[in-house]
């Protein structure tokens, strides 16, 4: 995935950020960007897909909305992100975290009276998704003004899919309340995506201590490690949201409404859960690898035990075989008819004395 960066960035002493006449000179990528716009209040809902951003920006947004949602997915396009960047006045440091898809989760205020930028919160987290049996995570940036949500992302995810099937209901808690609880229920449905996901994991985790227990194949300590990745990779992703909703709670902002506040310690709890079960599954991670090792070395250990009592029974044959191999001129037995059933006898009945011997023993 290409990583978009200003061009005097690894300058030092840069000027930090990305100031709005300079995005259009930043290389651009070959992805489709799609744009979205959802205007509702609680009476009404209009949903608008956008082709001509340059006519959109230049219209106001009809009286009756009360909140307005513009969905970007795609960030290749650099007039799309100069065109809105410059007007909704976002912040540089902000469109610098936007292009540069490794943030850690986080939240920013930015603007406010005595700024010359428009009060905002600006919020990163992660998309997490599950693509040909690997972890995917998608960096997800969201603008939150007092009658306007912003977000962008790198591809059309399905998680906001039903956000915007309850906003077309009408009557719904979602269309009855502020911008702040829209972007209270994008970051809800980002959290709850990651419950299917980590049950997946549990799933995949019992799959892989039965085929330990029943055998150690060589490949499945690589399917072990990679679980592993995916549980830290997963960790990353969510471990730092518990302090960004923390936050959000604990400090108070004019975009935030006092329903918000009371919906975000529900958040806050399923982001809890969800840490404990990461570091659950990672302990279960862990617990596989010690499990394979035991199981490894249960099977050469009785593997050596196979060989040792094969080698222990052929010792005494050996003997004999050696003795009778010997290049003396004067041996009795040999001049008998009897010696050589004689002597297979003898090797016989000493390696069904020793087998019943290994047996009385338990050693077999």
């Amino acid at each position: 995935m290409k990583k978009y960066i200003s061009k005097d960035q690894s300058v030092p002493g840069a000027a930090p950020g990305i100031e709005h006449d300079e995005i259009s000179s930043l290389p651009g990528g070959t992805g489709e960007v799609s744009i979205s716009c959802i205007d509702y209040s609680p009476g009404q809902v209009s949903i608008e897909k956008i082709s001509d951003l340059e006519n959109f920006l230049s219209r106001h947004r009809p009286e009756w909305t009360s909140v307005r949602w513009i969905s970007v997915d795609g960030l290749s396009d650099m007039r799309v992100m100069q065109g809105l960047a410059t007007k909704y006045n976002l912040h540089p440091l902000a469109i610098e975290d936007i292009l540069q898809k490794d943030q850690r989760p986080k939240f920013e205020a930015y603007g406010g009276e005595d700024s010359e930028f428009m009060a905002r919160l600006f919020l990163v987290t992660h998309a997490l998704q599950i693509r040909d049996g690997r972890l995917q995570n998608e960096q997800v940036s969201i603008f939150l003004g007092h009658k306007t949500v912003l977000t962008f992302q790198e591809t059309c995810s399905s998680e906001w899919d039903s956000i915007r099937q309850r906003i077309k209901v009408k009557g719904s808690r979602l269309r009855s309340n502020d911008a702040s609880f829209l972007a209270y229920s994008l970051l809800d449905a980002i959290v709850d995506s990651c419950f299917p996901i980590l049950e997946s994991f549990s799933d995949r985790a019992e799959e892989l201590e039965t085929l330990i227990l029943e055998r150690s194949q060589p490949g499945l300590i690589n399917e072990i490690h990679q679980l592993k990745r995916d549980l830290l990779k997963m960790r990353w992703a969510i471990w730092p949201m518990r302090e960004v909703i923390s936050s959000l709670q604990r400090e108070p902002h004019e975009c935030i409404g006092e329903t918000t506040h009371i919906y975000l310690r529900d958040l806050y709890d399923h982001v809890v859960q969800i840490i404990d079960l990461i570091e659950t599954y990672r302990e279960i991670a862990s617990d596989l690898t010690e499990t394979y090792v035991s199981s490894v070395s249960n099977r050469m250990n009785e593997i050596m035990k196979v060989l040792t009592l094969i080698g222990t029974i052929f010792i005494p044959l050996t003997f004999l075989a050696g003795v009778y191999g010997m290049n003396f001129h004067y041996f009795p037995e040999l001049d008998q008819v009897w010696a050589y059933p004689a002597f297979w006898l003898v090797c016989l009945v000493t390696a069904i004395i020793m087998l019943l011997l290994f047996r009385r023993r338990h050693w077999l």
